[in-house]
């Protein structure tokens, strides 16, 4: 399952108010209650089916309410939609690139490479261009957080933009290695809407500038640029958070990776993922919980355990029909 959780801030961070919160908590309380009899052997995925959850739902009514996202490339959600979102080096997209002709797999989110030679990042843009793919049900639970009014934030490291296919607006998003949905001029430095270019790009041509006809650079962030403003928001995000959620990541990546580590040592950490990584591997803290093995799977648990099963059966039917009246 694929979350996209973007670290410096989860594959989530989520708002969670009044009674579906305190479910929710119910559940990470169930999974804690049975994690500490096993956590001197180990710290693994745990599912006792002989125990409920009504039982053990601690009456917890938080402050605040507010759950936060971080999503991380790796075992991600965009690859549960055939994407390879990926960017670390051997792994993931970069194994994707030979048939780009470049030096290195590296060089194509290089600056110099690109002006070099553009030509290779924007076949590759020709694939990952927003509308070629369709988000997944890790996408559409992360849309339903945002509809109960209980999601915070979304941070993403991926490129691909299926948060905003299903239905998450940008401000609840801070998309750390940029977007497709603006781009900039690499000469006079105007923005302009990405899907003006969409036609150009669909076509293996290179965007040009109508005013000054230099490159069209999709906003997407490039070794050695700053990350986009937005990702300092974790300065305030993360110390509002009152339950953070990390799904599908290696977290490798800086400064990203180092985000689960901001909340205050109160909140509960829930790690998605296929294995263990980072901080849960290596100093996990009292109260984190870990759901490993296959990222989807483990969404459709946390769904079927809140009870939300039907209500995000109904989401994903209709926003696919809206996508496929689009397409038409």
């Amino acid at each position: 399952m694929n979350w996209r959780l973007h670290f410096r801030v989860s594959v989530a961070k989520h708002v969670l108010r009044a009674a579906s919160f305190e479910r929710l908590m119910g559940w990470r309380y169930f999974w804690i209650c049975a994690q500490q009899s096993h956590y001197r052997n180990s710290f693994i995925s745990i599912a006792h089916k002989n125990m409920t959850l009504i039982s053990l739902r601690p009456n917890f009514s938080p402050p605040n309410g507010h759950v936060l996202l971080q999503r991380i490339p790796g075992d991600n959600i965009s690859k549960m939609s055939s994407m390879f979102e990926d960017r670390s080096p051997g792994s993931g997209l970069y194994s994707n690139l030979q048939q780009y002709n470049i030096p290195y797999p590296e060089a194509i989110f290089e600056l110099n490479y690109f002006f070099h030679n553009p030509k290779p990042f924007f076949l590759l843009s020709k694939e990952l261009y927003p509308g070629n793919y369709r988000p997944n049900y890790a996408h559409y639970f992360l849309r339903l957080l945002y509809d109960k009014g209980i999601l915070l934030r979304l941070y993403t490291q991926n490129i691909d933009g299926l948060e905003r296919v299903a239905g998450i607006p940008p401000d609840k998003l801070v998309e750390a290695h940029g977007t497709y949905a603006t781009a900039t001029c690499t000469v006079c430095r105007r923005s302009y809407p990405g899907e003006d270019f969409r036609g150009d790009v669909m076509a293996e041509k290179i965007p040009k500038c109508p005013i000054c006809t230099g490159i069209i650079k999709p906003d997407i962030v490039f070794f050695g640029e700053e990350l986009p403003h937005r990702f300092f928001l974790h300065v305030t995000d993360f110390p509002m958070a009152d339950l953070l959620f990390i799904i599908g990541t290696s977290l490798e990546v800086e400064p990203f990776a180092s985000l689960s580590g901001t909340v205050r040592a109160s909140v509960p950490r829930v790690l998605i993922n296929r294995d263990l990584v980072g901080p849960f591997a290596y100093q996990p803290q009292h109260n984190d919980v870990a759901e490993l093995g296959d990222v989807i799977s483990g969404v459709e648990r946390v769904v079927e355990l809140l009870g939300w099963k039907a209500e995000l059966q109904e989401l994903m039917k209709k926003e696919k029909e809206k996508l496929d009246a689009k397409d038409k």
